[in-house]
């Protein structure tokens, strides 16, 4: 069994913000050389997740408004969280919900994903550097 690890890194410049990385993970595909297999893709930071869904961005937007409705930013005070010091417990509610990580099925050396699918980043305590780890395990 053949195993692959890769860590994709982000500059993100704003707090809250969705990135497709259906690309860099099928690179990583096409990089680990597994034909079928299974590819894990997960956030490796608490305030931020990995979530498949369409790439429109009317989507986009109604997941910000939906999230900032479940999980307002502001006031900070609302959160027991931020009493530490912290202004991101929404942040944390918001991964909760969107979820950590991902894992699609490989076949033919290929990501097995719907017609529609992609593959997010969605990062809501952004405005410094981030990173997802991809691990791919297969023959």
């Amino acid at each position: 069994m053949k195993s692959f690890r890769k860590e994709l890194w982000f500059n993100v410049e704003r707090r809250r913000e969705f990135f497709n990385i259906t690309p860099q993970v099928a690179q990583c595909v096409a990089d680990s050389g597994v034909q079928e297999g299974l590819c894990l893709v997960n956030a490796m930071h608490i305030t931020a997740s990995v979530f498949i869904n369409d790439d429109e961005g009317g989507l986009h937007r109604d997941f910000e408004r939906w999230l900032e409705k479940l999980a307002p930013e502001k006031p900070h005070s609302q959160y027991d969280h931020n009493r530490t010091g912290e202004d991101n417990g929404d942040a944390h509610l918001k991964r909760t919900v969107m979820g950590r990580e991902v894992v699609v099925a490989i076949t033919n050396a290929r990501l097995d994903l719907g017609p529609w699918e992609q593959i997010f980043y969605g990062e809501f305590d952004g405005l410094r550097r981030k990173r997802v780890l991809v691990k791919i395990i297969g023959e």
